[in-house]
């Protein structure tokens, strides 16, 4: 993420500088399109596909004397529009952190050109994953996932989702998918815009592959636990740059995060490679959202193995670079006090030396005569 500078020129027009200041600003005005086609009757219908989650289904439910109805939702080619409508939040969401509150904290900070550019990151991020965690652990208390880990598998396929669930999984998408024009509008730098593509591009297929394969009730605990661990990633390197003695989060980061990806491996194995092969369901049904097929549990089990394995690779590089910088700094520090020391002995050694020279025998008859 680069360095937004703000002058008081003003660009010309639909210039690429004009965009990029006032995107926050061009991004509200589409928005509000969709807002306000809400208000009249020809374009409601065409405004409520963008804006609302599609695809209600209402069952009834008889669990007391009176019937009650329960809705519920499944996925379509619609929800593409209603993706795109909270990208377009994302959008807007990112620049009020950016600007209201990242911005100050810079400015009062003073970082360099390198910490600017991280701050920012990991400023935006730890709101994306604090917010995100909370909402999904919520849903998983609601649902009770946690206190039967059985119905992760168990009923499949999950075709039909409560509206919470539904829409976190639009959420998560439409943030996502926002990152992608953000490389443009907070001028990435190009060496910088691969790293961010396949950081991008792994969210969009593993949560599209949960959404659309009716495993979301396994992305849902997988993206929870991973959000977290990430959120202290990023709160740690906050506090870092705040006082860089303080590394201790990065030490609780490194034991979560492994104990994470053991975690992720062994849910996914126990859902899809034990619960999924051994379930009554299987075959492969389009139409019904049923997927409980060999090729597609090996496939999503492949994905998942080889996203964890590309984690850990990056991992054991990071902490590897880390060692390698903290011994360096080690090793400059113990020159530094070396070469002080020896400076002090020798100014000692010549202090002595004059002083003696000063009390010889000569000196003294030349004062005296």
């Amino acid at each position: 993420m680069g360095i937004r500078k703000k002058t008081t020129k003003n660009p010309p027009v639909l210039s690429h500088e004009f965009v990029i200041q006032n995107h926050a600003d061009i991004v509200s005005c589409v928005a509000m399109v969709f807002l306000l086609g809400l208000m009249f009757e020809i374009t409601s219908k065409v405004a409520v596909l963008f804006i609302t989650v599609q695809y209600n289904v209402t069952i009834p439910a008889n669990a007391g004397p009176e019937e009650t109805a329960v809705n519920y939702f499944h996925y379509g080619l619609k929800d593409v529009a209603t993706i795109f409508f909270y990208m377009l939040v994302a959008i807007i969401m990112h620049a009020i952190i950016q600007e209201y509150v990242l911005d100050k904290i810079n400015r009062k900070m003073h970082f360099s050109k390198t910490k600017h550019s991280k701050f920012n990151e990991s400023g935006q991020l730890s709101a994306f994953y604090l917010f995100s965690c909370l909402w999904g652990a919520s849903i998983l208390v609601s649902e009770n996932l946690l206190s039967n880990p059985v119905s992760l598998w168990d009923g499949y396929p999950h075709t039909l989702m409560p509206f919470q669930l539904k829409f976190y999984y639009i959420c998560q998408l439409g943030y996502w998918l926002h990152a992608i024009p953000e490389l443009y509008f907070q001028k990435t730098k190009k060496e910088d815009i691969p790293r961010q593509l396949v950081y991008i591009s792994l969210y969009m297929v593993q949560i599209t592959g949960a959404y659309v394969l009716n495993l979301n009730r396994l992305g849902l605990v997988l993206l929870v636990l991973h959000y977290f661990v990430e959120l202290l990633f990023h709160v740690s390197r906050l506090i870092y740059f705040s006082n860089e003695d303080r590394q201790t989060g990065f030490t609780v980061w490194a034991v979560l995060f492994v104990l994470g990806r053991l975690l992720t491996l062994s849910l996914s194995v126990l859902t899809v490679g034990f619960g999924l092969a051994g379930a009554e369901k299987q075959g492969l049904n389009v139409a019904e959202g049923s997927f409980n097929v060999l090729f597609v549990r090996v496939t999503v089990l492949a994905a998942i193995c080889t996203t964890q394995a590309f984690m850990m690779w990056k991992f054991i590089n990071f902490q590897l670079r880390r060692w390698r910088e903290h011994a360096q700094t080690q090793t400059l520090k113990k020159k530094s006090s070396s070469s002080k020391s020896k400076s002090k002995k020798a100014n000692g050694v010549n202090g002595s030396v004059g002083a003696s020279g000063a009390d010889s025998p000569r000196a003294r008859k030349e004062k005296s005569s």
